[in-house]
């Protein structure tokens, strides 16, 4: 019987992710490689405990523990971005859906929208270039009212 050598093709995520390990020194272990994939199947805002039952309910062996530790590094190489949801956890979403993006949050509806500024971009590297200060990552979130929050105060008073 002939093998034949099967390459296995690698997502520009994760060149990226395995670029950082290495040069953290890091490895690419059985647990970062199931948290990588699982993630990379998502379509949707998670936070560390789901994706932690996600993972645990498919049989891996992974330590929550480790989830945790695994989300700073996917954070760092570009995958995942902060994002809004329920609740004061974080929570993430990959970057390959929609592009980088911020989120301005209802205090009062739990609305949240998400928007993109190349101006806020522009400006906060300017800024960080200012102060000599290397940007890995960034999460802007804005806390507010929505103009519905707004007109049922307005209504109220």
């Amino acid at each position: 019987m002939i093998k034949k050598n099967v390459v296995e093709k690698t997502s520009a995520d994760q060149e990226k992710f395995l670029a950082l390990l290495n040069q953290k020194k890091l490895k690419f272990t059985y647990e970062r490689r199931h948290i990588f994939e699982e993630i990379e199947r998502l379509n949707d805002h998670f936070d560390a405990d789901s994706l932690y039952e996600r993972l645990k309910k498919k049989g891996y062996r992974i330590a929550r523990d480790t989830v945790y530790r695994t989300l700073p590094l996917l954070l760092e190489s570009g995958m995942i971005q902060k994002s809004a949801g329920a609740g004061k956890r974080d929570y993430f979403e990959r970057v390959s859906i929609k592009g980088h993006h911020d989120h301005m949050i209802c205090i009062q509806t739990g609305k949240i929208i998400e928007f993109h500024s190349d101006e806020i971009e522009k400006l906060q590297d300017e800024i960080a270039h200012k102060h000599g200060f290397k940007i890995i990552f960034h999460d802007h979130r804005i806390f507010g009212l929505s103009k519905e929050a707004q007109a049922a105060s307005a209504n109220e008073g």
